[in-house]
């Protein structure tokens, strides 16, 4: 058996990390055969849950996880670490303004991106969850300048995720048998989630999404905004933020880039954009990705109409927004 190699999950005290241990743990991320060494990061007032989930982990006897190490330090944290969950964020509280929200990340941010930069391995993938995870990525990479930009990615698979299920409930298919939908942008209510280029294939043969839905309006005006106001309805309807499900795309987006994506198919993640497509550079920006030895590319070659464009402009200028105003806090506390 391989070597374990060790994972670090922030905001691990938390209801997604809660989820998201279990998955890794049993090799739903990493492969059946990878043993695992966890290092567990959380505030110093949440050490007692903590170690209550330390406890449950022991307690589910995960034949691939060779140990558990729980801390609120993250040079400790990210010691060695060759993937990172960074889960962990400070959550928009009623009232607050997005500068305020973008301030406090920027701390947590700039505190994990040093110490990747010291103490993780150079090939670390990091997948930021925690909200906003597209700016958060990156104050994260310019804090770890001697890890690769593209080694940095914000979550957007949890969109990716939701548009397939749409697209399947309303098609009357398995959700695994939709494929190559497009997430653009921002993991925000501004994302473009984009059935133009998906597929569905049933008895061996590939057709188009669209041309069997035919429906316009139901595009527009249900699918759409569904898709991009999901997390709000949840919590909405729960009281509690979409936990179950982030988790779940969490090991999605680390298992595919870990392990690749299947010829003719695509998937989505915040990376930092190269202006593909028109997009701003300097962003981490949600683009379909194809992966091949833990390598993502950008899909190239697909085309918008005009509606398509609308909606990606829009979403590229809240991230130069959101950009923006991180980079002037990180000078007003750097100066």
């Amino acid at each position: 058996m391989a070597e374990p190699i060790k994972v670090v999950v922030t905001g691990a005290a938390g209801q997604i990390a809660y989820s998201l241990l279990f998955m890794i743990g049993k090799g739903d991320v990493f492969g059946t055969d990878q043993p695992l060494i966890l290092h567990l990061l959380d505030i110093p007032p949440m050490m007692g849950v903590l170690e209550a989930v330390h406890m449950e982990l022991r307690d589910s006897a995960l034949p691939l996880l060779r140990d558990v190490i729980i801390t609120a330090d993250p040079n400790v944290a990210f010691k060695d670490v060759s993937a990172a969950f960074l889960v962990g964020a400070m959550p928009r509280k009623q009232g607050m303004e997005r500068k305020d929200l973008l301030r406090s990340n920027v701390s947590i941010f700039k505190t994990q991106g040093q110490a990747i930069d010291q103490y993780a391995k150079k090939d670390i993938k990091v997948l930021v969850v925690g909200n906003p995870a597209n700016t958060n990525a990156l104050i994260c990479a310019k804090y770890a300048p001697s890890i690769p930009k593209e080694n940095f990615t914000a979550m957007t698979r949890l969109d990716q995720n939701r548009a397939q299920a749409q697209v399947a409930a309303k098609l009357g298919v398995a959700v695994n048998e939709v494929y190559n939908v497009a997430v653009w942008g921002n993991h925000s209510s501004t994302q473009y989630p984009d059935i133009s280029f998906a597929k569905i294939k049933q008895d061996g043969e590939e057709k188009d999404v669209l041309g069997l839905i035919q429906d316009d309006e139901w595009v527009r005006k249900e699918f759409l905004p569904t898709v991009q106001n999901r997390g709000a309805a949840i919590i909405a309807a729960r009281k509690l933020s979409s936990a179950m499900s982030a988790a779940k795309a969490a090991a999605d987006h680390m298992k595919d880039w870990w392990s690749g994506t299947p010829e003719g198919k695509f998937v989505n993640m915040g990376v930092i954009s190269d202006g593909s497509y028109g997009a701003p550079n300097n962003v981490i920006f949600s683009f379909p990705l194809t992966i091949k030895d833990k390598k993502w590319s950008i899909v190239q070659g697909l085309v918008f109409d005009a509606f398509g464009k609308d909606k990606f402009d829009l979403t590229s200028k809240e991230l130069v927004e959101e950009r923006d105003e991180a980079m002037s806090i990180i000078e007003d506390a750097d100066a």
